[in-house]
């Protein structure tokens, strides 16, 4: 009940701050919801709706590839934001474009934050994002930079270059906070120790995909042997892997670390 609640709260905040500050102004969010307010902008559809359009079908092949918490938190949000859009006014807070970009960034990021807190996430590329990762390691980190790259193009043409440059305060905006509410970087090495490394290891590997090290260790004070177990995952999954580590293991240290490419197989076998 309480990441419904905590994703409820981020989704809405997501459309006070593009109804209050990004559309008024003609600045695209990143993702899939920037094209629905480019679609929203030249067409007399409301940016809610045609935000709610562009998620369905990959919502639909999520409810069937994904697991059924993080699709159902997913489809909560994107259902959220889409009924903010059409019911929140748009209204120009700010007559000042680049302080609506900053604003409505910061708000944006905020609010995918929480989402992401409370293991769901806001449609659109991020369910791209996670359906490439089921099974290969893809460039994550250069397919997202590259989608947004096309939109902020697509407002530089479309509207101005004026707006696109709007666009990538914005979008730039958004994912600094987002990195301080949770983490902006697609993949993750987790490095845990732990005195209870079979319980641990037994939860990672029935709920991941990814292959788990496990090493043995000693605490250098203590003497005392310990397990280190390592994997890596994606940023969507690091609300519950902290959950299930947590469970077996309350006392556990985990090092959570960027991780810029992996290399050669990582994958459980089959």
């Amino acid at each position: 009940m309480k990441n419904v609640v905590i994703i409820l709260f981020g989704s809405f905040l997501v459309g006070v701050a593009y109804n209050f500050f990004l559309i008024p102004h003609e600045i695209l969010s990143s993702g899939l919801s920037g094209v629905a307010i480019m679609f929203g902008l030249i067409t007399p559809l409301n940016t809610g709706v045609v935000n709610l359009i562009l998620n369905l079908p990959l919502l639909i092949i999520g409810l069937i590839k994904l697991g059924r918490r993080f699709i159902s938190y997913t489809i909560l949000s994107v259902v959220t934001i889409s009924f903010s859009l059409y019911v929140i006014p748009i209204v120009e807070v700010s007559t000042e474009p680049i302080l609506s970009a900053l604003f409505g960034g910061v708000i944006t990021g905020a609010g995918i934050g929480l989402i992401f807190r409370a293991s769901g996430s806001s449609g659109g590329f991020d369910i791209i994002a996670m359906l490439l990762t089921r099974k290969k390691d893809f460039p994550l980190g250069s397919i997202l930079t590259a989608m947004n790259a096309v939109v902020v193009l697509a407002s530089g043409f479309i509207f101005s270059w004026d707006a696109a440059l709007n666009t990538l305060i914005a979008i730039y905006a958004t994912g600094k906070v987002v990195d301080m509410i949770h983490t902006n970087h697609v993949k993750l090495t987790l490095m845990i120790i732990t005195a209870k490394g079979e319980e641990v290891k037994g939860k990672l590997l029935a709920n991941l995909y990814r292959g788990v090290t496990l090493m043995n260790g000693e605490g250098a004070y203590t003497g005392e042997g310990r397990s280190i177990l390592m994997t890596v995952i994606t940023r969507y999954q690091l609300t519950d892997v902290k959950k299930m580590i947590h469970d077996a293991d309350p006392g556990a240290f985990v090092n959570v670390t960027q991780t810029v490419e992996v290399v050669g197989s990582f994958h459980r076998p089959s």
